[in-house]
């Protein structure tokens, strides 16, 4: 198999090493910059890079085990495709996204950080190339964006770009970028289609932008 020929299911490996970090969302077809600098995922970046290059994201759900905190019951699949050394010791590497997986039984022992039997056979959709949304409101979701913005005190330098973009991109590209919390990035990656996340991701910034802020709270009788 060429390296990085990832296009069926069958070249996707049965256990993968996976990198635990909440809030930090990949999806299918997107790109993740990460800063790795702890010892052990600085061994894991080294034997991906040795490897296939593949790193499974995922985030963790409550309770913790003998290896750490659990695991969420989805996660993705993710290439090197960006890798840079720094002065310090640090590596910045970008993860391009192939294919979500349902984490099953974790690999004990072998290596410092951790690895689990991956299934990807419910998401396999997930390797097929970007495609359209035919649904896809631009302008209902462009408002959404907009309000979610305002709210936060956000901006957006180029609005060109969102009204242009292929859903897919916008979609999961904002899905990824902004700061919802864990909880709502996991339903995100969760969403069975695009359509869903994009639905999901509308419901989501329409309600941040409908929540009171800070400066319309009553004030307090003392």
């Amino acid at each position: 198999m060429i390296r990085g020929a990832h296009r069926k299911l069958a070249d996707l490996p049965a256990v993968i090493p996976v990198f635990p970090l909440d809030q930090a969302l990949l999806l299918p077809h997107g790109d993740l910059p990460l800063n790795i600098f702890e010892p052990r995922y600085l061994n894991m970046i080294d034997d991906a890079l040795a490897g296939e290059r593949l790193i499974g994201m995922v985030q963790t759900a409550a309770g913790s085990g003998a290896r750490g905190p659990n695991l969420a019951r989805i996660g993705c699949l993710g290439r090197l495709t960006s890798f840079t050394e720094t002065v310090d010791e640090r590596y910045l590497i970008s993860l391009r996204g192939l294919c979500r997986f349902v984490t099953g039984e974790e690999i004990d022992g072998q290596t410092p950080y951790r690895q689990v039997r991956a299934d990807f056979t419910r998401f396999a959709d997930d390797l097929k190339p970007m495609s359209d949304d035919d649904g896809f409101d631009r302008l209902r979701f462009l408002a959404a964006l907009k309000g979610y913005l305002d709210h936060r005190g956000l901006s957006m330098e180029d609005w060109e770009a969102p009204k242009t973009a292929p859903a897919e991109t916008l979609v999961n590209g904002l899905a990824m970028m902004l700061p919802f919390d864990a909880a709502e990035k996991q339903a995100l990656l969760e969403a069975r289609t695009l359509r869903e996340r994009r639905e999901a991701l509308i419901a989501l910034m329409e309600i941040d932008a409908a929540e009171p802020s800070a400066e319309d709270d009553p004030p307090r009788v003392q």
